[in-house]
Formats: structure tokens, C-alpha cells, sequence
């Protein structure tokens, strides 16, 4: 392989000889992919309306919660470190208070408070026993 000015490197293949310029690769590595720029049917809130509630991963479900991510990583990303951080349980991230999320880079305090007030949720409503009553005909 050879240097070339200003980044580029002749890469040579049984079959072919071209210039690839190092930095239009490099930069895309330097930049995050906004999920605007994502594929409309993988975007969490596009995918949710399209396919369901179901189809989402907890990442994409605490994504849509949060909204928008950092500089440097997506809503989408953010979630999914959040989730590594407790083991991807999500009983575990449902004991972290504001101070804990906000730890996280992206993460304030309105963005916490979104994150606890929907895994409450979640606990309210596994804890409630359904009222309705069953009819059984014999």
C-alpha cells in the first residue's frame, strides 16, 4: 500500500487500483448518526406507531422517554449504556435515583425524573390486581 498527499493511500486488489481518501473515512467515525438520519421504519417512535409496542427494545422504549440524546451518542445509545450500567435489568435501573442518572452524560434531572416516573408506572400497574370481575358459567 502507498501514502499518497493529503491522505490518500493507493489500495491495491487482485483486480483493481484506487485512492480512498483516509479522511472521508476517519470522519465518519468522528461524528455520531443523529436517529434522524436513521431509516424511518428504525426509528423508536416511528417503529413503535408502525410495529407496535412489542417490537421495541428497553434501549428504544427509554429512548422515546428521554428524547434526544448527547453530543457524542444518540437518545437510542445513551439508553443502552443506562442499561449496561445495571446489567440490562430493568428492576435494578428502577432502584437509581436522579443523582444516579444523572451521572450520565445527556441525563438531567426532568430526564431522570421521566425515567423513575415511568418505571413506577410500570411497578404500579404489575402490583394492581385487576377489578374486573370474571363470570364463569358452569
Amino acid at each position: 500500500m502507498q501514502i499518497f498527499e493529503k491522505g490518500y493511500r493507493l489500495i491495491s486488489t487482485p483486480f483493481l487500483f484506487y485512492a480512498v481518501s483516509i479522511n472521508l473515512i476517519m470522519e465518519s467515525y468522528d461524528h455520531k448518526i443523529s436517529i434522524k438520519a436513521w431509516a424511518e421504519e428504525d426509528r423508536p417512535r416511528e417503529k413503535l406507531s408502525s410495529q407496535g409496542r412489542r417490537s421495541l427494545s428497553d434501549a428504544e422504549l427509554i429512548a422515546i422517554l428521554i428524547g434526544s440524546g448527547n453530543v457524542n451518542e444518540s437518545a437510542v445509545e445513551l439508553s443502552k449504556r443506562i442499561l449496561y450500567s445495571c446489567d440490562y435489568d430493568l428492576n435494578r435501573l428502577a432502584r437509581l435515583g436522579i443523582a444516579d442518572l444523572s451521572r450520565f452524560k445527556g441525563i438531567g434531572e426532568a430526564k431522570a425524573i421521566t425515567i423513575i416516573a415511568a418505571l413506577e408506572l410500570g411497578r404500579r400497574r404489575k402490583d394492581t390486581v385487576s377489578t374486573r370481575l370474571v363470570q364463569v358459567n358452569t
